[in-house]
């Protein structure tokens, strides 16, 4: 039996002695937690993992529609995919260009995953401009196609990502007017929002089913939290 059962059950057993005099059971209680915290003070990770996970899972309750629900186009693998991994993402991360290949395989290992991905454009100054861009495209269908060059042209500045937008064959006036309409701006915005009510302070950051996911975690760990997400 672990430790934070020994504790429960011993908290439990002192509240049912103390029934009869409250307050005094009450003390007891209090005395017995004291002194097992200060004899057992690993339980205390413990115990905030399990606290945080909790208020995490309650903020995601709240906005997990929102959260789930991609700008039109902007979406990677299976469209129509039963099962949903969302990602918080920056073109500058080199984090993200780093789970790219754990991402591409996810999406051939599983014909059913829909990646929402939400551009989080908090890295550099140039961020929020191919960010825009990338909304751009996939009002265009051409998303997948410029977060792919984006990232495979290794730096984020005006010449890149204009070059990477012609590359992809977006009509570039249409992508600019796009680009800085109050549409896309809101999408960011929202995206913002959402990453600090979330406790995201970087990128990759997940999200699959009940998990949050922070950080470049590797294949394994996102193909754990898709499966369980699917339920298997």
């Amino acid at each position: 039996m672990g430790n934070a059962s020994k504790f429960a059950m011993i908290a439990a057993g002192l509240v049912v002695l103390g029934a009869g005099t409250w307050f005094g059971g009450r003390l007891a209680v209090e005395r017995v937690v004291h002194d097992y915290i200060l004899d057992h003070p690993e339980i205390l990770p413990q115990a905030m993992e399990n606290l945080q996970h909790r208020q995490a899972s309650e903020a995601l309750a709240a906005v997990r529609g929102s959260v789930e629900t991609p700008f039109p186009g902007a979406v990677l693998g299976n469209p129509a995919g039963k099962v949903t991994l969302v990602e918080f993402t920056d073109f500058a991360c080199g984090y993200c260009r780093q789970s790219l290949p754990d991402v591409a395989q996810l999406i051939a290992r599983n014909p059913d995953l829909r990646i929402v991905v939400r551009e989080l454009p908090i890295i550099s100054p140039h961020s929020p401009d191919a960010a825009r861009m990338a909304l751009a495209a996939a009002e265009q269908g051409k998303y997948a196609q410029f977060h792919d060059a984006m990232f495979a042209a290794g730096q984020v500045d005006a010449a890149t990502i204009e070059a990477v937008a012609r590359r992809v064959g977006l009509d570039l006036d249409r992508a600019r007017r796009v680009a800085a309409s109050q549409t896309v701006q809101a999408e960011i915005t929202r995206n913002m929002e959402l990453a600090q009510r979330l406790g995201f302070s970087g990128t990759p950051s997940w999200i699959a089913g009940d998990r949050l996911v922070p950080g470049a975690v590797g294949f394994d760990q996102l193909s754990e939290a898709v499966a369980q997400a699917r339920g298997g």
